[in-house]
């Protein structure tokens, strides 16, 4: 079955004067209940339509707010549209061939909305949230379509949804910022997201007490019964420290360290994936909940989509590995972040690269398969930057390696897999190959 035909949010281009310059859309062919997206660009000159469906030629007409197109495949096998625009939304009929027989075709429902791409170099961008995703999804409309370089300042709220005034808006479960379509960026890709500021935007975080199940023994379990209950932590922003608001005697002077964090991270996955909720992971990010992906750190994900659809939220103050107590300090955040888009290769595993570390995330339903996933995502890695083998790549983890669980609290367990630069200095780094 030829599945590389269209995978992600499409983008159609109408223009309808001679010289008018290309108008982008963002499409979506509904394929048996599943949306499917991918890159159109047309434009216009008299009535006649040109450009491109992916990686495939097009032609056809534009009459008033009525356009006829077809863009034919390697094969010569023509995908048609029909549609009518109204208001900046396009719908109408994809007529496709069926994959599998010749002859036979089938007709999709597909609809667009009118996207403004970036033009000119990249510049600072603001973006103050008016919506929220519980879910990682390419099926959402983007909230700012942005380009390689722009420096993007934004906010996130907290884990329930509340905002740095204390305001709630958004579902709880870990709303998230976003999407944010990264102009070019196409499936197959590795957005390279560099988070170049995160800073507390309130004065107070919350958290529960207790001990996630995972972490959690018969023994203590017995003993924890009225445990799980919310606790204020006062931030001190001038001071970077958090308390406890109402502390026992024993905590009155326990004062720690901020270290703010994005517990959600993410790109949409693949076709045929339902949405993601914003509690879950998988290769695309999501709910990592990793206290190493802090300012200064850049994330690394594989694309499934058009434009990556990039989400961000679930903002703690604060979190000890394996966020233990089930909410960490949760709190909202001031975001600055930009991205680049790398060429095409596999990843196994996001990663997270900051000065002096290179990690891996391995996420699971156990923390065995959440390490064998982490080793052999390292492995990856090194194979691909170091042109290494698998043999001296485990002469390395042998001697450098360092496991740390991420989280414990989500419903995947979280393993991070580190190596210190500073081992590798003598390992030459090259340019990754697309193996």
């Amino acid at each position: 079955m030829r599945r590389w035909m269209m995978t992600g949010l499409a983008i159609l281009a109408v223009a309808t004067p001679a010289s008018a310059a290309p108008e982008t859309w963002l499409v979506s062919v509904d394929r048996w209940g599943n949306a499917e997206h991918g890159l159109l660009t047309l434009e216009s000159r008299d009535g006649v339509l040109s450009g491109r469906f992916g990686d495939w030629a097009l032609e056809g007409r534009k009459d008033g707010d009525r356009l006829a197109f077809a863009a034919t495949d390697s094969y010569g096998v023509p995908y048609r549209f029909e549609g009518t625009e109204a208001d900046g939304v396009l719908t109408g009929w994809a007529d496709y061939p069926d994959t599998s027989n010749a002859g036979p075709r089938v007709r999709h429902g597909f609809s667009a909305r009118r996207l403004e791409m970036p033009t000119g170099a990249p510049g600072r961008r603001t973006y103050a949230p008016e919506r929220f995703s519980n879910t990682f999804t390419a099926d959402l409309a983007p909230v700012m379509v942005i380009q390689p370089g722009d420096v993007v300042a934004t906010r996130t709220v907290d884990s329930g949804g509340i905002d740095e005034h204390g305001d709630v808006v958004a579902l709880y479960g870990n709303p998230q910022t976003g999407p944010f379509f990264v102009a070019g960026a196409k499936a197959g890709d590795v957005l390279a997201v560099h988070i170049r500021r995160l800073r507390l935007n309130r004065d107070y975080a919350d958290s529960l007490d207790g001990v996630t199940g995972r972490a959690m023994s018969l023994g203590l379990a017995a003993r924890s019964a009225d445990l799980g209950k919310r606790v204020r932590w006062r931030l001190d922003r001038a001071a970077g420290t958090a308390r406890l608001e109402n502390p026992p005697e024993k905590l009155k002077d326990y004062v720690v360290p901020v270290r703010p964090m994005l517990g959600g991270l993410g790109v949409a996955p693949d076709f045929g994936f339902a949405e993601q909720s914003a509690g879950d992971t998988g290769r695309w990010g999501g709910n990592m909940d990793f206290n190493g992906i802090g300012e200064g750190a850049t994330v690394y994900l594989p694309v499934f989509q058009p434009g990556a659809m990039l989400f961000m939220g679930d903002g703690h103050a604060l979190q000890g590995d394996g966020e233990t107590t089930q909410w960490a300090l949760e709190t909202s955040l001031d975001v600055e972040f930009s991205v680049e888009i790398l060429p095409s290769r596999p990843l196994a595993a996001p990663r997270i690269e900051t000065q002096d570390r290179i990690t891996v995330l391995g996420q699971s339903s156990s923390l065995d398969e959440a390490a064998r996933a982490a080793t052999g995502a390292m492995i990856q890695w090194l194979e691909q930057d170091y042109g290494l083998s698998v043999s001296e790549a485990s002469l390395i983890l042998g001697t450098a390696a360092e496991y740390r669980i991420a989280t414990l609290a989500g419903r995947n367990a979280g393993l991070a897999l580190s190596l210190e630069k500073a081992r590798l200095r003598d390992v030459p780094r090259r340019t990754p190959t697309t193996d």
